[in-house]
């Protein structure tokens, strides 16, 4: 690409009087101090904006509807809402007045819902009028009464204001956030996050991406999604910028709403990346996007092919991250400057110490596959009400088991192969479904791929494939034969290779590979019969 580097600040300017940056109040207040006027939030779809000076003002006055529903400090408040500035507002408030907040992905099915809410232990759930059947038929199956509170009307924000109610004072420590994992095996796992742990990843994210009070960020991911809700929300508040947020993700306004709104930087996930590729208005010209720096993608590993394809087609430089819910979104992040960046590596460990370790628990070399481990800040405090899901979480000295498995290069930057889980195993092979899904997405038709181990007699295991297609595209046994044979010899071909509209995901962005073989017979179009090894 021609686009000439775009300077980066120097330093990251943290809203903090004395420096330390502990909780999420403080940061509302350091920054109502610093820059009252200055814009934080907007919604695109109304154009609202909200300032530094009005948030504060707002989450004061939260204070009185939390009380009126009688929660109090630890109290669980569960949010069941689309983006937009009350649940944004909802979260900031309910963290400066010490309740942990609880952001349910909208997705969830019934049970997953009721699990949550019971588990939780919630003090009130907050939604909107399209969840009440929904929300009212689980609610009134479980063994406790939980309240239901309905926002209706644009101006509910303003309307449930009462007097200010100074905030009870949360120590770096105290909980603030519960968001439950996606659940691929048994029952979801709800991580609690402290605010110690949200803000030093906010300040890890506005550090290694070098943002300022005078970036702006576009957020169309969820705020149920660990990547919205930090990276979004939180970093902003560390660095004094500001975000403008879609009700949700489009393809066709994504651009728009980011040269619309002055946006400095992009953020996204590996699907939205596929989808610009493809959806995108074709009238969009590179030349009008050059104000925007970068791309951030995160929460699965990119696949290259996707990652040359957005550059090549818009001219915005990729920095490709990587994070969990249990580290507070990002641990690893490539650097800004484009010259030290490196296609399929999600980067170098960012705020956070990592390794990677054997089986036995031997840390590793360089180039050598294992588990990564990961240890800093950012790091959860644990699984709420589940101490033996705890303890398997992190070794003896205090590492966090990703799951992940990944290798090290010599300069540092972490790669990622799979999920220990995930592994395919065919013939006693260890078989990467990464490795699959890659090879799959140089075929011109495929937009998502994603490979998993299915029982076989012969093999123990063998791979199969689920695709979905770019719209209009076709695809037949022959041809998609051919390919596998050519990017992946027989050995590694998936057997079959099924059709589907879409890939499952959980909350934050992942595809659930094991949920695959278990798709309904209806959610696959069509099956390609591909020759066996």
């Amino acid at each position: 690409m021609n686009r000439p580097e775009s300077p980066f600040p120097q330093a990251v300017l943290l809203p903090a009087e004395n420096g330390q940056i502990a909780t999420l109040q403080q940061l509302v207040d350091a920054n109502a101090r610093r820059h009252p006027d200055a814009v934080f939030f907007i919604a695109s779809d109304s154009g609202r904006e909200i300032r530094f000076a009005q948030a504060q003002a707002l989450c004061a006055e939260l204070g009185s509807y939390f009380a009126s529903r009688g929660l109090r400090r630890g109290d669980v408040l569960s949010l069941f809402l689309p983006n937009g500035p009350e649940a944004a507002m909802l979260i900031l408030a309910a963290m400066v007045h010490g309740l942990v907040v609880n952001p349910i992905n909208l997705l969830s099915q019934r049970s997953q819902l009721a699990y949550i809410v019971e588990h939780s232990e919630t003090g009130l759930v907050v939604s909107v009028p399209e969840h009440r059947a929904l929300l009212e038929e689980v609610l009134a199956g479980l063994p406790r009464k939980v309240p239901l509170e309905i926002i209706t009307g644009a101006d509910w924000l303003d309307s449930v204001r009462g007097g200010p109610v100074s905030p009870p004072g949360s120590q770096l420590d105290d909980p603030a956030l519960l968001m439950y994992t996606s659940g691929t095996t048994g029952t979801p796992k709800g991580v609690l996050l402290s605010h110690g742990n949200l803000c030093a990843n906010g300040v890890n994210i506005s550090r290694e991406h070098r943002l300022g009070p005078t970036d702006r960020g576009l957020a169309p991911l969820p705020l149920y999604h660990i990547n919205a809700f930090v990276v979004n929300l939180v970093a902003p508040l560390t660095h004094g910028g500001s975000l403008v947020m879609p009700p949700r993700f489009s393809a066709s306004t994504y651009w728009r709403d980011a040269l619309q709104y002055r946006c400095t930087w992009v953020n996204a996930v590996p699907t939205i990346i596929a989808y610009l590729i493809q959806s995108a208005p074709a009238d969009i010209d590179p030349a009008q996007l050059r104000s925007i720096r970068f791309c951030r993608s995160a929460s699965a590993a990119l696949p290259p092919e996707h990652h040359r394809a957005f550059e090549a087609r818009f001219g915005v430089d990729i920095i490709e991250t990587m994070g969990l819910t249990e580290t507070a979104a990002p641990s690893f992040s490539n650097p800004v400057q484009r010259e030290l960046r490196k296609i399929g590596s999600i980067g170098k460990p960012s705020g956070t110490e990592a390794r990677v370790v054997a089986a036995d628990g031997s840390v590793l070399p360089d180039g050598q596959v294992g588990e990564i481990q990961l240890r800093g800040g950012n790091v959860m405090r644990g699984y709420l009400k589940n101490p033996q899901e705890t303890a398997k979480a992190f070794t003896s000295d205090g590492w966090l088991r990703t799951g992940d498995l990944g290798y090290r290069d010599p300069d540092g930057y972490y790669y990622i192969t799979g999920r220990a889980k995930e592994l395919i195993i065919k013939g006693g092979e260890n078989i990467s479904p990464r490795e699959i899904d890659e090879a799959l997405l140089k075929h011109a038709a495929v937009l998502e791929a994603a490979a998993v181990g299915v029982k076989d007699s012969n093999y123990g295991q063998n791979i199969e494939a689920y695709l979905v297609l770019r719209p209009g595209a076709e695809i037949d046994e022959a041809d998609l034969r051919a390919h596998c044979l050519q990017h992946l010899g027989r050995y590694k071909s998936p057997r079959a290779c099924h059709i589907v509209d879409d890939l499952p995901r959980g909350p934050s962005g992942k595809i659930q590979r094991l949920k695959l073989p278990d798709l309904p017979a209806q959610a696959v179009r069509r099956s390609l019969r591909l020759a066996p090894a």
